[in-house]
């Protein structure tokens, strides 16, 4: 299409606007249609013009129109939005976005832009209510960007997030496959309750849920509760079966009877805190993989129940801890996490701490803590730095124990990865140097616990070690002696590297340079951390330096019928007495005299298997290291 025609046609728009500007009795728009269709022009001539003239043109077209309608401007918003509508209503839309037509629709639709321009600053200009409020919802959508931050951050990755992808990753495919192949067979044996229909399990994104388990009986669900600030509120709710369910384990963990809690198993395979107990059960007993696979059950329960409009990994979802039934997600993801954290996936342990930080902003479980450990183990050194400088907008992390040296470990290793690739490090961030040597002046007394964790054998530890500087392993706040404790606990094995090792041994050794010169710095820094930490009560006591540890406890087969839940989840309850059974089945007894423990736990969760009382059962245990039972009368 030419210049030529194209100023005809524009020309032509704006004397019809005009003309309906001026109209006021008529409200129709077949009144104001034009006599002819302007589109018949584009036949009229058969030349060319390209893409980058036209847009020149159009231009210079809209810079004139914008001179020409100074007047039109000036009148009131209402005025020019009518306008706009009608004129809208008698463009015909076009989908061929390479054709003659669609050069004509954009040359008109920045013409419509323009005067939405326009008549925004004709508001402002006249001082209108609209430029507060636009104000306003400016300032809205930087509050909603700051927040945006710290969702971003927390972001999940679907493709990492379950182990077995990052095994096939590890191993490679084959060779997992031909694991699970071998394992299926012995899984397939703990069906209970005989032979029962084939049936497709939910897929989920948390964990893979195996053939033997049961159908999904929708004992649980959740609600929305509101939306404030960005942020989705939700809460898990009981059915009445769950609730059933719940007062029959509450009754037998009362009496500290597992056999009971696994008869609550038998006919509410879903029940959260049956899982969460017997995956703490045989974690105890060193049934590792039957623990991991309660857990992964439990998981499979809370994910069904999901809400259509919950979608965790993106951030913007809350579960608060406060509310009584979200607190089992909140136990069993810290499991999860820490069950890949044991199989070596530690970039799948990192999504799940990821997800356990971001549903609840005020961190019950301690995820802050731990998240900087994975990070490391998964070399995504990058982000944690980026999760450092954006979380919450805030740059205090540094103050924490765990952030302060694994932030010095991660500038080691992305300067050693852009030495390799001979790039230059930027100027406005630190070297590691440094950022260990503020990791030691803000806490030395980290320095003596690790070297006794590790251990640190090396003679110049020896030496370090007497200075005063590092002598003591109290800082004189509870709350950093604590936090302190769980970084040992939880990242000692990060220093058996030779490279940090030394990375720490020499800035420690500038430490004490540095104290030689200049004693006013050791002052300065006690300053900043008890200006950091300067509660006088222990603010993180609900934390278990346990819980971060990777050894795994174990008790005596004599102290096992005392197993009790999870220690966060514990509460006092009356002793009821009731039964336990929730069908009350009166099935014979078996006898378990000389019987493996360990057997006998796993034949329990078989439906039409009742052990009865363990009178009998202590009885004889008592009776056969004499010699005295009913079988040694004769000899």
């Amino acid at each position: 299409m030419s210049a030529r025609l194209l100023r005809k046609v524009l020309q032509e728009q704006e004397e019809q606007l005009q003309q309906l500007d001026n109209d006021d009795d008529s409200d129709s728009p077949d009144s104001a249609a034009p006599s002819k269709n302007i589109f018949n022009l584009l036949n009229e001539d058969e030349e060319d013009v390209d893409q980058g003239d036209e847009s020149e043109i159009a231009n210079e077209t809209l810079t004139r129109n914008i001179n020409e309608q100074e007047s039109f401007v000036e009148k009131s918003t209402a005025d020019v939005v009518r306008t706009s509508n009608h004129k809208s209503k008698k463009k015909k839309k076009k989908k061929d976005k390479q054709g003659s037509f669609s050069r004509v629709d954009k040359a008109e639709n920045p013409l419509d832009g323009i005067l939405k321009t326009l008549s925004l600053d004709s508001n402002s200009s006249s001082n209108q209510p609209g430029s507060t409020e636009a104000k306003s919802e400016n300032a809205k959508v930087r509050e909603n960007r700051a927040k945006q931050s710290t969702t971003s951050v927390l972001q999940v990755d679907p493709k990492f997030l379950r182990a077995e992808n990052e095994l096939r990753r590890i191993f490679g495919a084959k060779v997992v496959s031909s694991f699970e192949n071998s394992h299926q067979t012995s899984s397939s044996r703990q069906i209970r309750g005989g032979r029962r229909g084939s049936h497709n399990p939910r897929k989920t994104i948390l964990v893979l849920p195996s053939d033997h388990w049961p159908r999904w009986d929708g004992s649980l669900s959740m609600e929305s509760l509101e939306s404030k600030d960005g942020f989705h509120y939700f809460r898990y709710v009981h059915s009445s079966s769950y609730g059933q369910a719940q007062r029959a384990f509450e009754a037998a963990k009362s009496i500290h009877d597992l056999n009971s809690i696994a008869s609550v198993l038998m006919y509410h395979p879903f029940h959260l805190d049956s899982l969460i107990t017997m995956a703490d059960y045989f974690k105890f007993v060193g049934e590792h993989h039957m623990s991991a696979d309660a857990t992964a059950k439990a998981l499979y329960a809370l994910e069904c129940a999901w809400h259509p409009m919950f979608t965790p990994l993106q951030g913007n979802c809350q579960l608060k801890f406060s509310h009584e039934t979200n607190k089992p997600l909140f136990t069993t993801l810290f499991t999860h996490m820490k069950n890949m954290d044991r199989r070596g996936c530690h970039r799948s342990a990192l999504e799940v701490c990821k997800l356990l930080l971001s549903l609840d902003s005020d961190d019950p479980m301690g995820a802050m803590f731990c998240i900087d450990y994975f990070a490391l183990r998964a070399e995504e050194y990058a982000w944690l730095e980026h999760f450092s400088e954006d979380y919450k907008s805030d740059n205090s992390l540094w103050l924490f124990p765990n952030f302060s040296y694994s932030l010095a470990i991660c500038r080691f290793y992305l300067e050693k990865d852009e030495s390799s690739k001979e790039t230059h490090v930027e100027n406005a961030k630190a070297t590691s140097t440094d950022l260990m040597k503020q990791a030691l002046m803000l806490h030395p007394s980290a320095i003596k616990k690790l070297v006794a964790k590790v251990p640190l054998k090396d003679q110049a530890w020896t030496n370090i070690l007497k200075q005063a500087f590092f002598k003591s392993e109290q800082t004189g706040s509870l709350s950093l002696d604590h936090l302190i404790n769980i970084y040992v606990e939880r990242s000692y094995i990060i220093w058996r590297l030779p490279d940090l090792q030394k990375l720490l041994r020499n800035a420690a050794l500038l430490v004490i340079e540095t104290l030689e010169s200049n004693g006013s710095e050791a002052r300065d820094w006690a300053c900043v951390r008890k200006e950091a930490f300067s509660s006088q009560k222990n603010e993180y006591g609900h934390l278990l330096v346990s819980d971060f540890s990777d050894s795994v406890p174990t008790l005596p087969p004599d102290n096992l019928q005392n197993f009790m839940a999870d220690p966060r989840m514990r509460e006092e309850m009356p002793n009821v007495n009731q039964g336990v059974n929730p069908q009350g089945g009166d099935n014979a007894p078996r006898d378990l005299t000389n019987r493996s423990a360990l057997a006998v736990l796993f034949e329990s969760m078989l439906p039409w298997v009742d052990y009865g009382d363990r009178v009998e059962e202590e009885a004889a245990e008592n009776n056969e290291p004499n010699g005295h039972g009913p079988g040694h009368q004769g000899q």
